[in-house]
Parts: structure tokens; C-alpha cells; sequence
């Protein structure tokens, strides 16, 4: 429903671009309340679009439940979300996608919409990983704005953005800067991927949606 129509819409590396004909999605806050450029928050629709269905087969009430109860008199696609100044709209994820860090249930998302924030930032992913003492720990991947260097004074400066954005208690264990993400060919990122990435693990799970493959490559560089 959002995808760049071939020669007729300029692509952003990593952005699914503009809406299809008749599909009118916005950003809202989880009360419903519209957001402005590079705000993170929930992807909606806001009118019935060309095909869409109609009902959850021999189950109506879920269907109404999950998809227009949430953010009421919208559609609700699950997806976290941002739209730049230009339109553009970038998908972050689905956001029940969740860290239990000390017995904080964190959602992935909001960690990323903080990060994001902040100026220096493009792009950021953030999943869950093993540890001992909190049970799960969170790792940041971010990808930086043209012309930003990676230091260990801005990693700094991130988590201290996202501890005042949230609170310290979602202030992020790792944060690893990356020139890029891996994605599958609609522009998702595979957070799947960087799960196993950030757990250490020699073998990655299923890699046929990844859309290129040197991706893995260098962040296992960057690992080492």
C-alpha cells in the first residue's frame, strides 16, 4: 500500500515512499492524534483503499478488535512509523515487538522513535539480547546522518537522548553504528537478523528475504 511507483516516484534508500492511489495513511500517537514530520508513533489508514478486506474469515469480531479498535476510526496496521519533511514514510517495525529489560516491558519502538529524535540519527533498530542479570538487554543499531561520525562520545550523547526521552531505564546497553541495516526487498528491516547478530549467534536464521547480502557481512565486521 506504500511503495514507490517505478519511474514515476524518486526512491530514499530504506524509505517504502509514498502511498499507492487511494491509500490514505497517516502517523498518529496512540490516542489518535496526529504527528508531525519525523515523529514516530502508529501507521494508520485513515479511508478504505482499493482491495482491502473486508472481514477475518468465520471471525468478524476480531477483525474488529485488531484492526479498528485500537486508534478508534482508523485502520490500524500494527506497524510503527515515521514520514519525513519530504512525505516520505519509513516503516520501524511491528510495535509489539517488545524487551523485557528488569522487568520493564519496553516497546522496540519507542527506543527507536527517541533515537531517531535525535538530530544526528537516519536510522535506528533496536532488539533484545541475552544477559545474566536483567534477562534481556537492548542493542541499538544506528545508522547515522550524512556527515556524522561515530565516536564514543556521541554513543554517549544517544543514550543519555533516550534516558531523557523515556527514562533511564530504557537507556540502551549497546548502541553499534552501522553505514547500513539489513532489509528485506519492501524496505523492512530484519530484526530477526539483528537479534541473532547482537546474541552472537555463528548461524543466522533464514536470509532469503534479505535483500543484500553484504549487509550481514559488515556488520559482522563491525562485530569484531
Amino acid at each position: 500500500m506504500i511503495a514507490p511507483l517505478p519511474g514515476a516516484v524518486p526512491t530514499k534508500p530504506g524509505s517504502a515512499t509514498l502511498p499507492l492511489p487511494g491509500v490514505v495513511p497517516e502517523i498518529r500517537s496512540r490516542d489518535g492524534t496526529p504527528l508531525g514530520a519525523n515523529q514516530g508513533g502508529y501507521l494508520v489508514v485513515t479511508r478504505p483503499w482499493p482491495g482491502m478486506l473486508r472481514t477475518v474469515y468465520r471471525d468478524p469480531d476480531r477483525y474488529r478488535q485488531q484492526y479498528w479498535s485500537q486508534i478508534p476510526g482508523v485502520y490500524f496496521t500494527g506497524d510503527g512509523a515515521r514520514r519525513d519533511a519530504d512525505g516520505y514514510f519509513w516503516v520501524m517495525g511491528r510495535i509489539d515487538d517488545v524487551v523485557n529489560v528488569a522487568g520493564h516491558r519496553l516497546g522496540t519502538m519507542e527506543v527507536e522513535s527517541a533515537l531517531v529524535s535525535h538530530a544526528a540519527v537516519a536510522e535506528a533498530a533496536v532488539v533484545g539480547r541475552p544477559d545474566e542479570l536483567k534477562g534481556q538487554a537492548m542493542a541499538a543499531f544506528v545508522t547515522l546522518e550524512a556527515g556524522q561520525q561515530p565516536s564514543e562520545e556521541l554513543r554517549a550523547a544517544l543514550k543519555q537522548h533516550v534516558a531523557r526521552e523515556i527514562g533511564a531505564f530504557a537507556r540502551p546497553d549497546d548502541i553499534r553504528f552501522t553505514d547500513t541495516l539489513p532489509k528485506t526487498r519492501s524496505g523492512k528491516i530484519m530484526r530477526r537478523l539483528l537479534r541473532d547478530i547482537a546474541a552472537g549467534k555463528e548461524t543466522l536464521g533464514d536470509t532469503t528475504t534479505l535483500e543484500d547480502y553484504a549487509v550481514l557481512a559488515r556488520l559482522r565486521e563491525e562485530e569484531e
